[in-house]
This record gives C-alpha cells, sequence and structure tokens, in this order.
C-alpha cells in the first residue's frame, strides 16, 4: 500500500510539472516507419560521431515531406533501445505542432518531466519544487523550471535531448529561448542536441558550426516502402520483377526526396 502511494504521488507531481505526453505520437510515428527504412541515418558517420561523442549537436534540416518526423521517431526509438538498461542515460524528446500553441514553460517543463521521470525515484529538486507551488495552487516560473532542468540534468551521465520540428513552434521568441536553454544545458553540462527544422534561415544560422545533415529520403528507403505496400495489390503476383523495379524507379524518381509524397504517388499510380 505505501509502495502505491508513493508511485501514485510520483505520477501526481509528474502531471502537475506538465500533462503533455509525448509518448503516444512516438508510437504513432514509429509504427508507421517501413522495416529497415531510415537505416541510412543511423548508419551515418555523422551520426554515430553524435552518437558516441559528449557535447554534439547534429541538426538535420529538410524539404517539406522529406520524412523528418519519421528519422526522428527513428533515432528516438535507437536511443531508447540501446540505453534501456542504463539508468544513468537520459532521454527526452519533443515534436512540435504548429497547430499547438508553443509556450517555453511547456516545453521546457516538458524535457523535465522526462528526465525527471527517468530517476529511480523523484529527484528532491522537483518534490520541492511541487511542494512550493502547491498549497496556492500556482505555476513554477521559467527561471523555476530552468533551474530544475539544469539540476535533474547533473543527475545523468549523460543526456540527449530530441527536437522535431523546430519550425512549427512559431512565436520566435518562444524558439530563440528554448533554443538558448538547450545549448546552455549543453555547454554547462554536455548533453547531445538533435533537431530538425525546415530550411528557416533563423533556424539554420543557430546552428552553424553544428553538424549538418540534409533530411532527404533516400531511394532505397522509398523502394522498400513502394515493394512492401504493392504486395497487396490483387494483381501484384501477375507483374515481373522488371515491371516491379521500372514502378519503383519512377516514383523514387517522381518524387525528388518526398518521403510524404511517395505515399500518394503510390495510390494515384494503381
Amino acid at each position: 500500500m505505501r509502495r502505491e502511494q508513493e508511485d501514485s504521488q510520483r505520477q501526481t507531481i509528474l502531471d502537475w510539472i506538465t500533462p503533455i505526453d509525448y509518448a503516444p505520437q512516438q508510437h504513432d510515428f514509429i509504427t508507421r516507419r517501413q522495416e529497415e527504412t531510415g537505416q541510412w541515418l543511423l548508419d551515418s558517420a555523422d551520426f554515430q560521431a553524435w552518437l558516441e561523442t559528449d557535447k554534439q549537436t547534429l541538426f538535420c534540416p529538410g524539404i517539406p515531406g522529406a520524412g523528418k518526423t519519421i528519422l526522428t521517431s527513428i533515432v528516438v526509438k535507437e536511443l531508447t533501445t540501446r540505453f534501456s538498461k542504463d539508468s544513468t542515460i537520459g532521454i527526452a524528446y519533443i515534436y512540435c505542432n504548429f497547430r499547438k500553441e508553443q509556450k517555453i514553460e511547456d516545453l521546457l517543463a516538458s524535457l523535465l518531466k522526462q528526465l525527471a521521470e527517468g530517476q529511480l525515484s523523484l529527484p528532491a529538486i522537483v518534490k520541492e519544487l511541487y511542494d512550493r507551488h502547491k498549497t496556492n495552487r500556482t505555476r513554477p516560473s521559467l527561471e523555476e523550471i530552468s533551474r530544475s532542468l539544469q539540476a535533474v540534468t547533473t543527475l545523468y551521465s549523460r543526456v540527449f535531448l530530441i527536437v522535431d520540428a523546430l519550425d512549427e513552434c512559431q512565436v520566435f521568441s518562444c524558439r530563440e529561448r528554448f533554443l538558448s536553454e538547450m545549448f546552455g544545458l549543453q555547454a554547462t553540462h554536455g548533453v547531445n542536441v538533435y533537431a530538425t527544422s525546415r530550411f528557416i534561415p533563423e533556424i539554420t544560422t543557430k546552428f552553424q558550426g553544428s553538424t549538418s545533415l540534409e533530411i532527404c529520403a533516400s531511394k532505397e528507403d522509398i523502394g522498400r516502402y513502394l515493394e512492401a505496400h504493392m504486395r497487396h495489390l490483387s494483381s501484384f503476383d501477375d507483374w515481373d520483377r522488371q515491371l516491379q523495379d521500372e514502378i519503383k524507379v519512377a516514383i523514387a524518381d517522381a518524387v525528388d526526396g518526398m518521403y510524404v509524397a511517395s505515399y500518394y504517388l503510390r495510390k494515384s499510380s494503381y
């Protein structure tokens, strides 16, 4: 019974930090992945260097529809699987969405919640933050959230911060402060940052000097996606191999690096 009470209080505090939970989105995105696609990113020298070295930034810009979000979910999956048994490694991720209002307090609170949740017991500074505000039902200030995030970050030997679609964080001041906070954590605590965005000048300039790897749907990935879906066609067994290859090449050339476009072309072509 005591353990149940502790678990209940723990969840109450985590939900108080922020009710936002990106796990359902992560599950949704990763289930859309066609098997073996995106492996080129994980195998790239840039990603491997980012993975193995502290205090690194990997910026992955791309055109709309290039598959940035699916690739981000692949990166999150890779990290959570690789370090699933290492509680000294912290992982936190955010999927920005222009349809939802982005506030700097919410973004930082989400990072704080995920890193606090990764600890076997709730960090003391998080409990203190909750206790300080619960009586009057107030919310922590941006400075309090920032200080708590920095403190929780120090509890890990390494921390990976993953942010998808920075361009969808459309409030300029929010995005500027968020990037400042992340780079501040990197400078003081050596965290690794992975971020995606469209080619927006005011965003790309923030990553000058960092490793940049453009996201572009590879013909191999598009081919795997198309082949897997062509098998569902009733007439597929009657197609010879040359016809299958010609269709895949034609569509891969037509979509010109847009992974999302391959889905629509696949439907319209058949």
